[in-house]
């Protein structure tokens, strides 16, 4: 289940699986979308627009936003309904933010005004904008990808300033701006990983964009499984 997908989205999940059968909840109602996620086996948040700023207290900023708030909305459902269903998450920018908002969380509205520093977090040549992450070697994310760090792609204006209570931040830019979140507390929740970067559109070699995918669809699988083995 995507919330809103892409073609850069669709061929990074089918790199890993080909045989991935693919829902776009995009524009879809919201007790449509929380019957059809019953039938999935995991939901990949997408990259998109800012989170409506109302949503964490500060609707004073939203005029320096870009906002979709139906798309809010659905996102919300779906997060509160897969939640629910203890079914494996993975959140990619936007993803992340709303994510890390639903649970109680903040956001930076604008990082250049708000937090400047010398890491540049978007480009106008979003294709070619890039910087430095640290990645906890404790971290499920380590875990996942084998990587202490490395070079990810950005192109973003927002990112987390309170975390959610939920959530620990288990990467990080060089300014400390989080760039990945993961449950503080894993044991006896399903699996769930949030990234700051795209990884769809990074290189699939890179330890940081594949191995995020592989481990969201085994988590999927796992998922799947469990689930047929309930209905017996």
């Amino acid at each position: 289940a995507l919330s809103s997908s892409s073609e850069n989205y669709e061929n990074w999940i089918r790199r890993s699986d080909s045989l991935a059968v693919l829902i776009d909840f995009k524009n879809m109602p919201v007790d449509s979308a929380e019957m059809l996620l019953e039938t999935c086996d995991g939901l990949l948040l997408t990259g998109g627009e800012d989170v409506n700023p109302a949503r964490y207290g500060s609707a004073a900023d939203s005029s320096r936003c870009e906002m979709n708030p139906s798309r809010d909305t659905l996102e919300y459902a779906l997060i509160r309904k897969a939640m629910k269903l203890k079914m494996p998450i993975l959140g990619v920018c936007r993803g992340q933010q709303i994510l890390n908002v639903a649970m109680g969380g903040s956001l930076i509205v604008d990082i250049p005004a708000d937090k400047p520093s010398n890491v540049i977090h978007r480009c106008e040549d979003y294709k070619d904008c890039n910087h430095v992450v640290k990645v906890d070697t404790a971290s499920n994310l380590y875990h996942i990808t084998k990587a202490a760090g490395g070079i990810v792609n950005t192109n973003h204006h927002q990112a987390i300033r309170n975390i959610s209570s939920a959530f620990r931040a288990v990467a990080w830019a060089e300014d400390g701006i989080i760039e990945a979140i993961e449950y503080g507390n894993p044991k006896g929740n399903p699996f769930l990983q949030a990234v700051q970067w795209h990884p769809e559109r990074m290189d699939s070699m890179s330890p940081l964009s594949t191995p995020l995918m592989k481990g969201f669809l085994d988590a999927s699988k796992r998922y799947m499984e469990a689930k047929k083995e309930a209905e017996k």
